[in-house]
């Protein structure tokens, strides 16, 4: 938000630099991210002065060129060369100097120097009123009066304004501060804290005078719980011309460019006061009748930028008797407003809903002054005042005779806020104790009144425009802020509990897992709840019945709550893919969100998506991709490490893997990992095959705690490896073997490995062979060979008996 310091000063007579300023007002909570200097006329007519044409004659090498000597008050006048067709002897003009700059229309810089034209010296040069900033006209040199005195600086004879804008960035919460009265008010505040005694000074309203009644609209609200007040008038007989140059640069300098005075003077009100404005051409309005009301669902509807919208049944509109004028509190309508021809006018103050405001503003995707203020919360005792002094503005800079009484439908007043506030939670929270006097002092500045005192502290009644204030908190919080954050003493001595935590905590075991994840070359990602309902159409796992929507959506992408992580995570490959990252190794921690019949509920959750190769490419390793197997190992060691082992496999049947499985403890499913569909990759126009592993998180939490870590020391003896090539009916899976190697030898197995699968030539029809590594160890002594034939061929009598298996 810009704010003029010029502007500030007409409410505070501020003799303080900018800087200094500045500085209280981020002490306040009105942080100033940035002063900026305001020239009314760009580069402030620096180095033109006022010259006097003392001679005029034909250049003698040119015949559109004049050459001229010019008194600029110096010892020797200057010789310069000239091509305006209306230079004369005798004539006061603007001489801009050697080493002055001067600017094009488009804001680029050139500097006057001493040169030669076609022959003769040039010592400066005599301006028109477009080179100077003054105008627009190049048809010759700009003649100033003759009363002027030669070598008056012209920045003293156009008045030029020199300002400061400070560029505050205003948080959501205060609406109070929206405003040059508003953070006025707060300097004063802050002032006073200082024992600066400042008065704020508001503009006079008291010679509001009727002229007579000549113009009455009716007014009729039927949705007054969107429109708590509204206020209106008419002013006849002004008319419609560019703004005096005071208030153009008032406007100029926070950035708002001038269309007209009627106009500029409601966004004069807008920026002093606060209070958005709307004025309306009389003469359009049919039935002289405003109607605030909504209109049908599909209702068409073109804004003043020429955009024709499509109403929704909850957009308030301010209409006639025949159609919509205006979107209320947000923008107006293409054929209502203020042009040349207007002579009459109907003036809008109001207080609008602004929950109704905020909805119709991003529906529409409108963002607007007035809608920025209506959303957050105006003043709404302020309404009619801030219509007094718009139309009062208007009478001084636009003419015309205020016609009606003032309308002010304003059928619930709105009641102050109440809070009591303890001394003690004052002390606790600050943790300084605050003189009472210096607390109530601080209360009276911020117009938050004293209504009742005890001995634990205070009955407070808060102003309305106070949004942000409604809990005893939120009292202490101003208080400290005038009071000063710079002010509270620091101890030297600080005291601090521990307390007792559980090494289950949730955010102790996702470290745990996020350091085990990284240590593999995997990034952490946080991606956002909200997403699209597009993705809900992608897999029928994916309920609408069990959807949540937002009721105040930012967009139509971000419009209801996430209800599978692997979207968000297939959105953050994609990104990454589109910038040359194709091997990504990603994990989150985060949550889905499922409404029920009955409740809702939000689920915990563990993803992994990985695409691409396993490593990076380098000299001493070939590119491998990952794939599912990868993908499991990674699963089962981080399985391992929360200590959750004895896990059960079974095929997967969600719609949104192409292969997978599920890992199972006590019957519930753990996770659930595999490769995703490419019919959904598509949708997010990736190419390289991606794996997903999602992970049930709050079940996880549950399962650890009564998962037990055993210890047991290295063994001591060796281990021993044998192998077995062999031949097994093409549905034999390797789990299979590996299920009856360890129910044939429960002792001295540790671990049977699948290292190659073969299936082609020289090989039965229907056959396939595995070739697998058993590993065998005794813990109390060394193998014998007698022993490990033994186990050997107690295996192969197994695997021969049930799986029908022969050795290669």
């Amino acid at each position: 938000m810009k704010i003029s310091y010029n502007w500030l000063k007409q409410f505070l007579k501020i003799d303080w630099d900018s800087n200094r300023t500045a500085e209280l007002l981020t002490d306040l909570g009105l942080e100033v991210e940035g002063i900026s200097p305001f020239e009314s006329v760009k580069g402030g007519l620096k180095g033109i002065v006022v010259g006097e044409v003392l001679t005029c004659i034909k250049h003698p090498n040119a015949d559109k060129l004049k050459l001229t000597t010019v008194n600029i008050g110096l010892e020797a006048p200057l010789q310069i060369v000239c091509g305006a067709p209306n230079v004369e002897a005798g004539q006061k003009v603007p001489v801009a100097t050697i080493g002055t700059t001067l600017y094009t229309a488009e804001g680029e810089a050139w500097v006057i120097k001493k040169g030669k034209i076609r022959g003769e010296e040039s010592h400066g040069m005599i301006c028109a009123e477009d080179e100077l900033g003054l105008g627009e006209s190049h048809d010759g040199i700009m003649v100033l009066p003759d009363g002027l005195k030669v070598g008056t600086p012209c920045s003293e004879v156009f008045e030029v304004e020199v300002d400061e804008v400070f560029e505050i960035g205003l948080t959501p919460n205060r609406a109070d501060a929206m405003s040059h009265f508003g953070v006025a008010r707060d300097l004063k505040a802050g002032f006073k804290q200082k024992d600066i005694l400042k008065e704020l000074i508001t503009p006079p309203v008291t010679n509001f005078n009727i002229v007579n009644r000549s113009l009455k609209i009716d007014v009729e609200v039927i949705k007054s719980e969107l429109a708590p007040r509204y206020c209106g008038i008419t002013i006849s007989n002004l008319i419609v011309q560019p703004s005096p140059d005071w208030l153009k640069n008032r406007l100029k300098s926070i950035g708002i460019t001038p269309k007209n005075n009627v106009v500029d003077a409601t966004n004069y009100v807008l920026h002093e006061l606060g209070q958005p404005l709307h004025a309306f051409d009389a003469a359009k309005i049919k039935g002289n009748k405003i109607v605030v009301k909504t209109l049908p669902k599909g209702t068409k509807f073109t804004t003043l930028d020429g955009v024709q919208r499509t109403l929704n049944e909850e957009d308030l509109m301010i209409c006639d008797t025949e159609k919509p004028l205006c979107i209320a509190g947000v923008l107006g309508g293409q054929n209502s407003g203020v042009t040349e021809s207007t002579s009459s006018i109907f003036l809008e103050s109001a207080f609008f809903n602004p929950v109704s405001v905020r909805k119709t503003a991003k529906r529409h995707s409108i963002n607007t002054d007035a809608s920025f203020r209506f959303e957050r919360g105006i003043d709404i005792d302020n309404v009619e005042y801030c219509l007094k002094r718009a139309a009062l503005l208007i009478h001084e800079i636009a003419g015309g005779d205020i016609t009606s009484d003032i309308v002010d439908i304003y059928p619930k007043k709105k009641d102050d806020y109440h809070v009591f506030l303890t001394f003690d939670k004052i002390n606790k929270l600050i943790g300084q104790e605050i003189p009472k006097d210096t607390i109530k002092s601080i209360l009276a500045s911020l117009d938050i009144k004293v209504k009742n005192v005890t001995e634990s502290g205070l009955g407070l009644s808060i102003p309305f425009y106070r949004v942000d204030v409604q809990r005893e908190v939120d009292v202490i919080e101003e208080i400290l802020r005038v009071f000063g954050y710079n002010n509270v003493e620091f101890k030297e001595k600080l005291n601090a509990s521990i307390a007792p935590t559980s090494k289950f905590e949730d955010y102790k075991i996702q470290n745990i897992i996020g350091n085990f994840l990284a240590s593999k070359g995997f990034n952490e990602i946080l991606a956002n709840s909200l997403t699209s309902p597009v993705y809900n159409n992608l897999s029928e796992d994916i309920k609408e019945e069990h959807t949540i929507s937002m009721l105040n959506p930012l967009s139509t992408d971000l419009s209801v709550m996430r209800q599978s992580m692997l979207f968000s995570g297939l959105e953050a490959i994609a990104h990454n893919s589109n910038r040359q990252m194709h091997n990504l190794k990603i994990f989150e921690f985060g949550k889905t969100y499922h409404q029920y019949q009955t409740q809702r509920e939000e689920k915990k959750h563990l993803s992994i998506l990985v695409t691409g190769n396993r490593l990076e490419d380098t000299w001493t390793t070939a590119p491998k991709k990952a794939d599912f197997f990868y993908l499991k190992a990674i699963v089962e060691n981080l399985l391992n490490r929360l200590g959750l082992t004895q896990l059960i496999s079974q095929p997967n049947s969600s719609d949104i893997l192409s292969e997978g499985i599920s890992l199972l403890l006590d019957k519930k499913v753990v996770v659930s990992l595999g490769v995703v569909k490419k019919s959904i990759l598509k949708e997010f126009d990736i190419k390289e095959e991606v794996l997903f592993a999602d992970f049930d998180w709050d079940y996880i939490l549950e399962a650890i705690v009564n998962s037990k870590i055993i210890y047991k020391e290295i063994p001591k003896y060796p281990e021993v490896k044998r192998d077995y090539a062999l031949l097994v009916d093409e549905k034999v899976s390797f789990k299979q073997i590996y299920d009856i190697a360890l129910q044939t030898e429960r002792k001295f197995l540790t671990n049977v490995n699948l290292f190659d699968v073969y299936n082609g030539k020289n090989l039965p029809e229907g056959k396939k062979s595995y070739a697998v590594s058993y590993t065998l160890q005794d813990e109390n002594g060394t193998l014998t060979d007698k022993q490990i034939d033994k186990i050997m061929n107690k295996l192969l009598q197994r695997y021969e008996s049930e799986l029908g298996a022969e050795l290669r």
